[in-house]
């Protein structure tokens, strides 16, 4: 066994420590946690730290359990609509080409980092940049609990066609095509079955964790045997688990794994090379390049009919350098394409796309309320199926978020509301079963700003709101929504603990529900009438 999983470096503790206290700085601030991550990489890096091997351990079973999680999440035919494999494509072609360009004409200059710059070396930056981080888009998606949502799944299907073409790029640039076993890949597809029926028997606590980290880490050394990048077998393996009942609930308990792992990730960027005062200045160019970078996904998912909203939403996801793009800058290194002072750039340039990314989530629509106009030119009349108009007029009770505790919520409401209730889901999938079930269900998402353009007559007789939605944040980004379009009835949300109902009750919902004190309620309520019979 690898000695560095049976020891910890004595300077370990204090890297992780100096993360913490970073990450809590930012998350006071009111950014997320990973920007903290990154700040400590580039600390220790200035200090004269080096990565250990427990760090880039952590590093990679962050990674790996990430892309087994986007695995679990990720329906093949995703990756088959227009507007993700065909905005992966054009986008990947189309930056690669303009951005080699501007640095080709970049190499004119006196910074010494650009000159005599070849046109194969351009090409080479050019495509490393197209990438966008399947890291940072997905925690971000999983803090603000948008990942189940239309622009949530679109980027991460544009995520999926990017890391496959970077799997491709390296396999040819390496010379290594994988070998003849890559054909016994096909004997995952009835082993699939196999998988069903240990994940149906080792129940809901640690053997349920322990497998998924298994499966994980098994598909990742599977296909790094038969030539292809462990990643790739990660996600793999998430996705033929897909569609198991269980899927959810697993990746819900590999959250708290993927989270810790992931700093090691963060830090490790952070750490990656010292750079100069020629690497800082061409990095900083290189961030002038990401609007453009921004404003070609906008178009290209405009283009395939997402509303602008969704559009907007979508491409801010994606408004990054990727770890993906850091890893083929290593590969033309290595193979002489790129100068070695590069790598260092491009690392900074990644850490930079990630400093000034965390933040614009935040605000993105803020800054979409304010360009609504300008931006809904872009809009195309044809729609994409979950962004057609819908017909709510009617409506005076609405359930956002049809899990467990949105389908209790709306059954126990339609007794008084019956013909004038609507549950609403992200998961079009989950609103379709509810719908065959006799439930007046749609799917929308209740944070994007237009999702009442979609029903303009909706709030006019809306009497309640119920938020039942999986994720604390969402249900605050859906109260904020409601307030700004002036809906005046009354609001009820889940909470499941006590500082989350506060924030809730201070953005003026009415009512807050803690599902583990009313689960202990209703418990008690049950008990009492079966002792009284």
């Amino acid at each position: 066994m690898d000695p560095q999983l049976l020891s910890i470096h004595y300077r370990d503790p204090l890297w992780i420590a100096i993360a913490f206290i970073c990450g809590l700085a930012t998350k006071a601030l009111g950014l997320p946690p990973l920007l903290g991550f990154l700040v400590a990489g580039f600390v220790l890096n200035a200090l004269g730290a080096e990565g250990s091997g427990l760090l880039g351990v952590l590093a990679d079973l962050g990674i790996t359990l990430l892309l087994f999680s986007i695995g679990l999440k990720l329906r093949l035919k995703s990756l088959a609509k227009p507007e993700v494999w065909g905005t992966a494509t054009l986008h990947m072609m189309i930056v690669t080409a303009l951005f080699a360009l501007s640095v080709l004409l970049l190499s004119y200059t006196s910074i010494p980092l650009l000159t005599d710059l070849t046109a194969e070396s351009a090409l080479m930056i050019g495509f490393a940049l197209s990438f966008s981080s399947t890291v940072f888009a997905v925690k971000v998606l999983e803090e603000s609990g948008t990942s189940n949502t239309l622009h949530g799944q679109t980027a991460i299907g544009v995520l999926v066609v990017q890391d496959i073409a970077a799997v491709v790029f390296i396999a040819v640039s390496m010379g290594k095509l994988p070998s003849l076993w890559t054909l016994a890949l096909v004997a995952l597809i009835p082993l699939r079955l196999v998988l069903y029926k240990i994940l149906d028997r080792v129940g809901h606590g640690e053997l349920l964790i322990l497998f998924g980290i298994t499966v994980a880490l098994i598909g990742a050394d599977l296909f790094e045997l038969v030539g292809i990048k462990e990643d790739a077998g990660a996600l793999v393996f998430g996705m033929l688990l897909a569609n198991h009942p269980k899927s959810t609930e697993l990746a819900k308990q590999l959250l708290g794994f993927k989270e810790l792992f992931l700093v090691g990730f963060f830090l490790s960027i952070g750490m990656t090379a010292i750079p100069g005062l020629s690497e800082v200045l061409v990095a900083l160019l290189l961030l002038l390049l990401l609007p453009i970078k921004v404003a070609i996904y906008f178009g290209l998912f405009s283009r395939f009919n997402l509303r602008s909203s969704s559009s907007w939403r979508a491409s801010l996801d994606l408004a990054n350098y990727s770890e993906f793009g850091l890893i083929v800058a290593a590969i033309a290194v290595s193979s002489g394409w790129l100068p070695g002072e590069w790598l260092a750039t491009i690392a900074l340039a990644l850490s930079f796309s990630f400093i000034l990314c965390a933040p614009l989530i935040n605000v993105r629509d803020h800054l979409y309320a304010r360009w609504r106009t300008e931006l809904k030119r872009f809009e195309r009349k044809r729609r994409i199926e979950g962004e057609e108009n819908l017909e709510l007029a009617h409506i005076k009770a609405v359930v956002f978020g049809m899990g467990r505790m949105g389908v209790a919520a709306y059954n126990a409401l339609e007794q008084n509301y019956s013909g004038c209730i609507a549950g609403v889901d992200v998961d079009r999938e989950r609103a379709s079963k509810l719908t065959a079930l006799g439930r007046n269900m749609v799917a929308g998402d209740v944070t994007n700003p237009d999702f009442w353009l979609r029903a303009p007559e909706l709030h006019h007789g809306l009497e309640w709101v119920l938020l039942t939605l999986p994720n604390h944040q969402a249900n605050v980004n859906s109260v904020l929504r409601l307030k700004e379009m002036g809906y005046q009835g009354r609001i009820a949300a889940t909470a499941k603990y006590h500082d989350e109902e506060d924030e809730l009750k201070a953005l003026g919902v009415d009512h807050t529900f803690n599902i583990y004190t009313v689960a202990g309620l209703g418990f008690a309520s049950e008990l009492k009438t079966f002792l009284e019979k």
